[in-house]
């Protein structure tokens, strides 16, 4: 069992390698064959049941934040956040989303109707917790879709979090819901088809289905 989180850990590599970093499909054998040859090599040098001792913060979680802030920017289009959003971008880019959280909520207090701020925080909340989708975090996302219910933003991400929530099939329908509302121009449309065809058959291969 002391292997469990490491497996976790690679899976959840993979969900946003393939959904958020958008990895064409023709390399997902290439990756997962990466991930695997790590594995194989952790099983047989790896000690994961000596204690562990303190270290510095991963660099793949600022690598992570600056990939949520630039797909929630595009996204929103040309106009630029607010002040605080900007500033909150720059801790979640170095993967600080405990202080992005703090500026944003506190952004929020005096303009409860910013709704990239709400998206911008419940991304935050999310990666603060290592990928759990929260209360809080659910909170944030149904009022940025209550702010603006024209954005995908919300649905986007917050399928995004069910999925490294292991919550793949709650996550398909959420998206299957955007796709049938959504106007046959949206900008957008073509993009969220393309993850939820890559989402069956993650769906499919795992036999949640």
């Amino acid at each position: 069992m002391t292997f469990l989180p490491i497996i976790l850990l690679a899976a959840v590599a993979f969900v946003v390698a393939v959904f958020v970093l958008r990895l064409p499909r023709t390399g997902w054998a290439l990756f997962g064959a990466a991930l695997l040859f790590g594995l194989a090599g952790y099983a047989l040098q790896g000690s994961p049941g000596q204690a562990g001792a303190p270290k510095a913060a991963i660099p793949e979680a600022a690598d992570a934040g600056v990939a949520l802030v630039e797909a929630r920017r595009e996204l929103f289009g040309p106009a630029p956040p607010s002040r605080f959003v900007t500033v909150a971008d720059g801790f979640a880019r170095r993967g600080q989303f405990a202080d992005a959280a703090g500026i944003l909520r506190a952004s929020l207090e005096k303009n409860p109707g910013d709704a990239e701020a709400w998206l911008a925080l419940a991304n935050a909340l999310v990666e603060n917790a290592e990928g759990q989708l929260t209360p809080a975090a659910v909170f944030a996302f149904g009022k940025a879709e209550q702010v603006d219910p024209e954005s995908p933003g919300p649905g986007f991400f917050l399928g995004v979090a069910l999925i490294n929530s292991g919550r793949p099939v709650e996550a398909r329908q959420l998206w299957a819901d955007m796709l049938a509302r959504a106007p046959a121009d949206a900008p957008w449309r073509a993009g969220l088809k393309e993850r939820l065809d890559r989402l069956d058959v993650l769906i499919a291969q795992m036999g949640t289905r």
